[in-house]
């Protein structure tokens, strides 16, 4: 059971996950471990699956999980009818005036949907993945000069569910790097599986890029695959000007993770937020809401 806080109703609540009960089977049982280390944590095993999601029979999976999430399909630009596979309704686009982006320069916004957590004046030798969970930046991503800028900043974890809308944004205007991709496996990012797999963020597939923003200096985005996320997909040009709001890219298939660094002293986050991140608590945010503000 995972508890998530509701910042618009200011309550609690419990998270419907897709695939609950195999996701307890595989990272709680030995016969399910065995499983995940000798295939399921493997790219083979995510490349197979992205190609099923990939072909015109999983269309038929569309309709079931939308039932079963409740998924309101009146937002999307295309009807259900419209999407060519699976993979097709997962990446699905958004009409605009559903997620308005919040255009105060002042005001740093969500890069997607998900569960937020946020962690402050970050010691980067011993970051936190979950409770009693921990890694270190240098094994994240491997760079001195970018570790020297992000001490005692500020760490933000986005995860996205399997149900959530997949495609990410620039939090600002600016102008952002090439991305840098580094191999790794596929586990899940699911609080089950956090709990269960050390360094998990530094095993996983990721890609990186630093993003020069116009309003909170040079932010690192990291964006880490998970289970059946076959591809991370970025739609921006590398060293453009973009706009906030604007998309960067976006995931395949499976729930997902975007780690934000800021430096020190740029972004205030909201109080309610680092409230129920300082209790162990993901607060539930939409692409383009306000989380902070500048210093």
């Amino acid at each position: 059971m995972i508890k998530v806080y509701n910042r618009k109703n200011k309550c609690y609540e419990i998270e419907d996950v897709a695939g609950e009960k195999y996701l307890n089977w595989l990272y709680s049982s030995t016969v399910g471990m065995s499983l995940l280390e000798l295939l399921i944590k493997r790219k083979l095993f995510s490349k197979i699956y992205g190609m099923f999601c990939e072909s015109k029979i999983s269309k038929k999976k569309i309709y079931n999980f939308v039932k079963d999430f409740n998924i309101d399909t009146k937002n999307c630009k295309k009807s259900i009818e419209e999407f060519e596979n699976f993979n097709d309704f997962f990446v699905r686009e958004l009409t605009p005036e559903i997620r308005p982006i919040d255009k105060n320069k002042n005001h740093f916004i969500s890069p997607g949907d998900g569960r937020i957590t946020v962690y402050t004046n970050i010691n980067l030798q011993n970051l936190v993945q979950i409770k009693g969970f921990n890694y270190s930046f240098s094994e994240l991503i491997n760079n001195k000069d970018l570790e020297k800028q992000y001490n005692k900043g500020t760490c933000i974890l986005l995860r996205l569910c399997p149900t959530d809308y997949h495609r990410f944004h620039f939090i600002d205007s600016g102008i952002c790097s090439s991305t840098n991709k580094v191999k790794g496996n596929y586990y899940s990012v699911n609080p089950i599986a956090l709990k269960k797999i050390n360094k998990l963020f530094c095993q996983n597939k990721r890609e990186w890029s630093v993003f020069h923003s116009s309003n909170f200096s040079d932010i690192l985005y990291v964006e880490v695959g998970a289970t059946c996320v076959g591809s991370i997909i970025q739609t921006y040009k590398p060293n453009n000007k973009v706009e906030k709001g604007e998309e960067k890219g976006f995931f395949k298939f499976g729930g997902s993770t975007i780690i934000l660094f800021l430096k020190n002293n740029v972004l205030k986050i909201d109080k309610d937020i680092l409230k129920q991140s300082s209790l162990g608590f993901e607060t539930k945010v939409l692409m383009g809401e306000k989380i902070g503000e500048k210093y």
